[in-house]
């Protein structure tokens, strides 16, 4: 298990000393066929965060494999630094999968981030998986207008760097925010995300993912 415990100023150093590591292009001939989805749910009225992953077989969409984990959740809410907050719970539930997916889609920000480095980025480091962040909002960058049926898309730039891409996964909702993880790029991004929607705003690795987290953390609290 990684040593989560640090301050502040030490994750923001760590950001920087593992964004070094990060690789933004596919595996040669990447072809992934299970799709994971991870999700961590948190309380500001309980100290325990609740974490799953979902493994989609995406030539079925079938759920072929899934974990939980809960936990005590440390580390303090601070924008731009949220794996420190998820990433220690997910790598529990991460050695905990009897199947791995060929790749891993996070609920949050990859590239599309202050240094570069968001949960996505982290995440596909740590776990050494190609890794894909698709967000429900933005952190940083801009994007022109997107047209409203599915799988319209615009570059989302920051400093004058495209760091991900808005999309729409069903016509006439708001568009999610996908940015690269690690071992990925945009195009190859967008592609994992559409691959595994279903007519919702969000891809169904998160929508499962989602559920599970929820049927965990009720049951623990006792339908609370």
């Amino acid at each position: 298990m990684t040593n989560w415990n640090v301050t502040v100023p030490e994750a923001v150093a760590l950001q920087r000393e593992l964004r070094d590591r990060l690789v933004l292009r596919p595996p040669p001939g990447f072809a992934p066929r299970l799709v994971g989805g991870a999700d961590v749910s948190l309380d500001r009225d309980d100290p325990r965060g609740w974490a799953g992953i979902a493994v989609i077989d995406r030539s079925t969409m079938d759920t072929v494999d899934e974990a939980t984990a809960t936990a005590e959740i440390s580390f303090p809410y601070v924008p731009g630094l949220l794996s420190f907050r998820e990433l220690p719970i997910l790598e529990r539930v991460w050695e905990r999968l009897r199947v791995r997916p060929d790749v891993l889609v996070f609920d949050g920000q990859g590239y599309a981030h202050p240094r570069r480095f968001g949960l996505a980025c982290h995440g596909g480091v740590l776990f050494d998986v190609p890794s894909v962040g698709c967000a429900k909002t933005l952190l940083v960058g801009r994007h022109g207008a997107l047209g409203e049926e599915r799988g319209a898309r615009a570059e989302l730039v920051d400093r004058g760097e495209v760091v991900g891409m808005a999309l729409r996964l069903r016509a006439g909702v708001k568009p999610v925010y996908v940015s690269p993880g690690h071992r990925m790029d945009v195009p190859t991004a967008v592609e994992v995300v559409l691959a595994v929607s279903a007519g919702f705003r969000e891809p169904e690795t998160t929508r499962r993912a989602h559920r599970l987290v929820n049927r965990v953390r009720l049951a623990e609290r006792g339908g609370a």
